[in-house]
């Protein structure tokens, strides 16, 4: 059963953003497709609200982050970006609560997956970046394209993309500002899965039922400890991981793993 977020669990209404949570899962749906989704300070305010809710509530397992209509996310407004211009540091305020919401969706203790049905570009790139795991529909076309429009990224991509993709390809997609099929997307490891537009939801949520079960903690400090290996020397990653290894021992989730398979029945895990 579906349940309507903003009062299962208290979030606010954003009619910019939809909104839903079902089976440990909750979605968050762009709703701007007659502007490809694009950004504004609204939308953004309301995935940061939802994502904070998301890392605290244990009832949230697994996010999932996708667009209404044909787009997955086309970045920020820009009739609303030159509007913003207009004010004192108008778009100093926006970009960087874009810059924190990608960071917050990188560092959310839940899985993200991004379901990218359509053209995921700037602002939108960004989003995507910031994600765990990204599976692309076949029609999707991704692409910074900040270039196009004398535009500078402010939310991650100088950073996250050459970690994914590599320094000579980030530059030359974000130099020319092309766009790439989610075929070559997956060929460059831009994306994780390409699947049929029809079947994109469906295999999102069978990815997602699959995180669901599994311990929230142990996949957490998984989490936790991958995002720290980019910005580590590997001696001090090491160590780290190993620290996390220790603390992870004492926890209820891993004993009742092991009793699990023990007795050969399912884990009942409790995030702790």
């Amino acid at each position: 059963m579906t349940i309507d977020a903003d009062t299962e669990l208290n979030l606010p209404h954003c009619d910019e953003l939809h909104v839903q949570f079902a089976d440990c899962v909750l979605w968050l749906r762009l709703n701007r497709p007659a502007a490809l989704n694009a950004l504004t300070p609204t939308l953004v305010d309301g995935m940061a609200q939802a994502i904070a809710v998301a890392g605290a509530n244990p009832q949230v397992r697994v996010v999932v982050l996708t667009g209404a209509g044909r787009a997955f996310c086309a970045g920020a407004d820009l009739k609303e970006s030159e509007k913003r211009s207009k004010v004192a540091r108008g778009n100093v305020a926006f970009i960087r609560a874009l810059g924190a919401l990608a960071t917050a969706f990188e560092a959310c203790p839940r899985p993200v997956i991004a379901a990218v049905n359509g053209i995921a570009v700037a602002g939108g790139l960004e989003l995507m970046l910031a994600c765990d795991i990204v599976l692309a529909a076949e029609s999707a076309r991704l692409g910074d394209a900040h270039a196009d429009y004398a535009m500078f990224p402010g939310a991650g991509a100088t950073v996250r993309l050459p970690r994914r993709v590599g320094l000579a390809k980030a530059k030359e997609l974000m130099l020319t500002g092309d766009l790439l099929s989610a075929a070559n997307a997956l060929a460059i490891g831009l994306v994780n899965r390409v699947v049929p537009d029809l079947a994109l939801e469906h295999e999102v949520l069978a990815l997602a039922a699959r995180l669901a079960v599994k311990s929230p903690l142990v996949l957490a400090r998984m989490k936790e400890a991958l995002n720290d290996t980019t910005d580590q020397p590997a001696e001090i990653a090491l160590r780290r991981e190993r620290d996390l290894n220790e603390l992870h021992a004492l926890s209820f989730d891993r004993a009742e793993g092991l009793a699990a398979f023990r007795e050969k029945r399912s884990p009942q895990f409790q995030g702790r």
